[in-house]
């Protein structure tokens, strides 16, 4: 009987590798076409691996909580040859022939690298886990090393994946306190007894947005904000627009008037903005998902509503497609549902801007109307921003703006 393999699909075009969460079918199974058998992580989201026939599952290669490159053989089903005439699928035994058939001219490098690794026995079981990009130590905190990493240290770090903030910790015993291999390596030995656990792709994945985000010169300006006209429209509302909504509309009129604080500096260019499409930071198990809201600059509130629900319900159930993430020029950030009243957000490695919002408190304002103190509902704004590209009287300015048009929450 013929069989077809199942393998790991190019999930979006710039992920190389997923993550097997759980294991849907068993061998022996029966499947239809297009049946989710795997569900695998990416380090944006929570996907399903399809089959391309019917058929019985004879094999399951794939192991829950190893990672694995695309292209690799994950299981194996056996197809009918009525099956494979119907949906002209690829056989396994098709596959092995035209991998031993020389390559013809024009035909992709990466395809055919994918397919060696697929069907690669002895391949898969030396090495069936995808090694992280990123990783990184715990450390103790009270010791410094040098900044200076000579070549051999460099090389012996590349062997290793790790990045300078990695050995940041290590008290260098080289020349004018520099870190040396041994050194690193008397370092790792003393972690060896360290209780540690696998980081997810997730946690990698924000751990090197922000290792990229902290070369540049950030900065952050605050001030508070009166959410008591917000809170008031909001109530109103039916269905009620999220507090963060309103920032997003009010932080997308502001860049309207000044677009140039949402430039991205590139060289001696500063990119501008050409749509003003804005990200959400959405808390998910383990990390932060940003989907993008796009031309919020051009939809009034209430026709953004469903959009941004439709947006972090499937973010928080990391159903978000590649292309939901791309685009941003900036994002938001409601960190108050935290009860957190302030913080200093950091932007996306390839975002100027970040703005975000504390937990609203009740607090005593002079009202120069009566003149007393009334109560009111204030929260920290914050807008963390590259310097390079922005100045503190720009963020100010910036920054003032939005306030003022959350105070006139009809106008959004």
């Amino acid at each position: 009987m013929p069989t077809v393999p199942i393998l790991m699909p190019q999930l979006g075009e710039s992920i190389a590798e997923a993550t097997i969460v759980r294991l849907h079918v068993a061998v022996g199974d029966t499947v239809r076409a297009d049946q989710e058998v795997i569900e695998v992580e990416t380090n944006k989201a929570v996907m399903g691996v399809t089959t391309l026939c019917n058929g019985t599952v004879s094999d399951i290669r794939a192991k829950e909580g190893v990672s694995y490159s695309v292209g690799t053989l994950l299981g194996l089903l056996d197809v009918t040859e009525d099956e494979i005439a119907r949906t002209g699928v690829e056989t396994l035994e098709a596959i092995e022939e035209k991998r031993n058939t020389p390559t013809q001219t024009g035909s992709s490098p990466t395809q055919e690298a994918n397919l060696h690794f697929a069907l690669d026995d002895d391949a898969y079981e030396e090495s069936p886990a995808v090694v992280p990009s990123v990783k990184g130590l715990p450390v103790p905190t009270g010791t410094m090393g040098a900044h200076y990493i000579s070549p051999r240290m460099r090389a012996r770090m590349d062997d290793l994946g790790l990045r300078e903030a990695d050995i940041s910790a290590i008290a260098g015993t080289g020349h004018g306190g520099r870190v040396t291999v041994e050194d690193l390596e008397r370092f790792l030995d003393y972690l060896e007894a360290w209780p540690s656990t696998h980081a997810s792709p997730m946690r990698l994945a924000v751990a090197d947005a922000m290792r990229r985000s902290w070369t540049r010169p950030l900065a952050t300006v605050g001030l508070p904000v009166r959410l008591d006209r917000t809170l008031d429209h909001r109530r109103a509302q039916e269905p009620k627009p999220g507090l963060t909504l309103y920032l997003l509309r009010a932080f997308a009129l502001a860049l309207t008037e000044h677009p140039a604080t949402a430039g991205y500096l590139i060289g001696e260019k500063v990119v501008h903005p050409r749509s003003f499409d804005i990200g959400v930071a959405v808390q998910v198990e383990d990390g932060v998902v940003v989907p993008v809201v796009r031309a919020v600059d051009q939809k009034p509130l209430r026709e953004l509503i469903a959009e941004y629900d439709d947006l972090v319900d499937r973010a928080r159930r990391r159903r978000l497609t590649e292309a939901d993430g791309k685009g941003g020029i900036a994002t938001v950030t409601n960190f108050g549902t935290f009860g957190l009243t302030t913080g200093t957000p950091i932007p996306l490695p390839n975002e100027t801007l970040i703005l975000g919002i504390g937990a609203g408190v009740k607090k005593p304002v002079w009202s120069t109307q009566v003149e007393t103190f009334l109560p009111a509902t204030e929260a920290d704004l914050v807008l963390t921003f590259d310097h390079r590209v922005v100045d503190g009287g720009g963020a100010g300015v910036l920054l003032n703006r939005v306030a003022t048009l959350l105070q006139t929450p009809e106008a959004l």
